[in-house]
């Protein structure tokens, strides 16, 4: 017979699990993670003729769970830092929610599966791939964003290998076809980093990042960085039209999007506020997934 003493105890270690599994979940950044994993998904169904369900739940499971790890590394050597900022004091690992031994563990787990998918489900290359982008991510990117701007740039390599890896998984190959998608991406991040970091300047300075360009000033000179970079995303957005990846009516679309999103940092030069810096940043957001959308339908 239960006693009323230890049903009590048994709904304390159910909610306890569910808090622990919530925890883990938090670390993954599911939302960043998952924009990832659809890069992965598109770049591979770009490359191939025909549409593979059971290799695009692979593809982009694996970009998602080394995503997840490298997530994990961030926050591991960013503990003390996330104390900080009110944007991240309630993560996991601040809140003591989850030990870093803890962390580790899972990291080390999705590292492994990820990196068993990416190699032995698809290809080296593409696991190699997947390898570099992690430890790039975690143990370059994420110390330098105490050191200034560069750490955008080293940022923004890892963060626009997901559609390469996805072309690489599926082809086997490198090429200016992956150049290109590796391109988009990677130019769309300066942008919208810098857009990120200016609206929560205030959260990073606490932290000691010093991500924005130009002595972390916001003002039309940041504004003008940003607009150099995202002018890049035009030509770049016509270009697998050219290459034959796709048909012309997504160029015309890349093109707009990378017209449109050009505008606001004009405005952004002309206001130089938060408010507009925000408005970029949503239409960061906006940007990439329509441009990868209209790309594949082109392409069916």
């Amino acid at each position: 017979m239960i006693t009323k003493e230890k049903e009590v105890s048994l709904q304390n270690e159910s909610v306890g699990s569910l808090a622990k599994v919530k925890a883990y979940y938090e670390l993954l950044k599911f939302r960043l993670s998952a924009l990832v994993a659809f890069s992965g998904a598109f770049g591979y169904s770009l490359a191939v003729d025909k549409i593979d369900w059971w290799k695009i739940t692979l593809i982009s499971l694996g970009g998602f769970l080394i995503t997840g790890a490298a997530n994990i590394v961030n926050q591991i050597k960013e503990k003390e830092l996330d104390k900080l900022m009110k944007r991240t004091q309630n993560r996991p690992l601040p809140t003591g929610r989850l030990s870093t031994k803890e962390a580790l563990i899972f990291c080390i787990i999705l590292f492994l599966i990820a990196n068993y998918i990416l190699i032995f489900e698809f290809n080296l290359k593409s696991g190699l791939l997947g390898i570099l982008s992690f430890f790039l991510y975690g143990f370059a990117y994420t110390p330098l964003k105490r050191v200034g701007p560069i750490s955008v740039f080293v940022g923004a390599i890892p963060g626009a290998f997901p559609p390469m890896i996805g072309w690489v998984a599926a082809t086997n190959h490198f090429g200016l076809e992956p150049g290109i998608l590796f391109a988009i991406q990677f130019f769309w991040q300066f942008p919208h980093f810098w857009a990120i970091a200016w609206v929560a300047d205030d959260d990073y300075q606490r932290a000691g990042f010093k991500m924005l360009p130009n002595n972390g000033h916001k003002d039309i000179r940041t504004a003008l960085t940003m607009m150099i970079y995202t002018i890049f995303l035009v030509p770049c957005g016509f270009i697998p039209h050219f290459l034959g990846m796709t048909g012309f009516n997504s160029a015309i679309i890349a093109v707009l999007c990378g017209v449109l999103f050009l505008s606001q940092t004009f405005y952004l030069m002309s206001k130089t506020t938060d408010k507009a810096a925000l408005m970029m940043m949503f239409g960061s957001f906006i940007y990439l997934p329509i441009v990868e959308i209209a790309f594949l339908m082109d392409k069916i």
